[in-house]
């Protein structure tokens, strides 16, 4: 089973992506890991996107379909895969349109999480990250045990600069612009599954799992 997950940042696309993968043994793909392996690891993919990366420029669209290519062609896929992060805009899913093509791992499903602007400022807003250790928080829905405080290891929590409203408007603007032409791509196709994504943890990931024993 081959899925791509979409959504805006707060939309609670980590989480669901865990949990996909625990019950559907896919692989989960994120290419931000995949970009920091690469120039982790100083891969010729790697050290080529970091020449772009060093200058404040974009990573070319080929660069990444090259890098998706190396990984999906490695065999741990025997389950499929789970696309998170890519496409982005309507070039790259047409570019990815054609690698899936070539390797014959077509997608199956396009999850799209949604809800409302205003849960989605809240649980960004709210969010506070343990600088140390990098335990997340929230200052509503998941308190430390001690106001301000990381259970983990005591360091002072922190906002993070993301995670002011402005900065999220910012970046909500920047989806909407790149990501709306990518899901009605996807619709036309008749891929979309559309996820409340405003249900909590567990009601969502039990849609989240009737829509994929669709495609056992």
């Amino acid at each position: 089973m081959n899925i791509v997950i979409m959504g805006p940042a707060g939309s609670g696309k980590g989480t669901v992506s865990s949990a996909i993968v625990e019950k559907f043994g896919v692989t989960h793909i994120s290419t931000g890991d995949m970009f920091r392996y690469n120039i982790a690891n100083n891969t010729p993919l790697g050290l080529k996107a970091k020449t772009y990366m060093d200058q404040g420029k974009l990573v070319p669209d080929e660069v990444t379909i090259e890098m998706l290519a190396e990984r999906l062609s490695r065999n741990d896929l025997n389950h499929g895969y789970l696309l998170d992060g890519f496409p982005r805009t309507l070039d790259q899913a047409k570019a990815f349109e054609k690698l899936e093509t070539q390797l014959n791992m077509p997608i199956d499903v396009v999850l799209s999480m949604v809800l409302p602007l205003d849960m989605l400022v809240s649980r960004i807003t709210g969010r506070r990250v343990c600088p140390k250790c990098g335990a997340s928080y929230h200052i509503v829905n998941a308190k430390p045990k001690i106001d301000g405080i990381c259970d983990v290891c005591g360091t002072a929590l922190i906002q993070r600069e993301d995670d002011t409203q402005e900065k999220l408007m910012v970046r909500l603007s920047e989806h909407d612009r790149n990501t709306a032409p990518v899901i009605e791509y996807y619709e036309s196709k008749g891929l979309v599954k559309e996820v409340d994504a405003s249900k909590s943890i567990l009601e969502v990931e039990a849609q989240v799992c009737e829509i994929l024993d669709l495609f056992r």
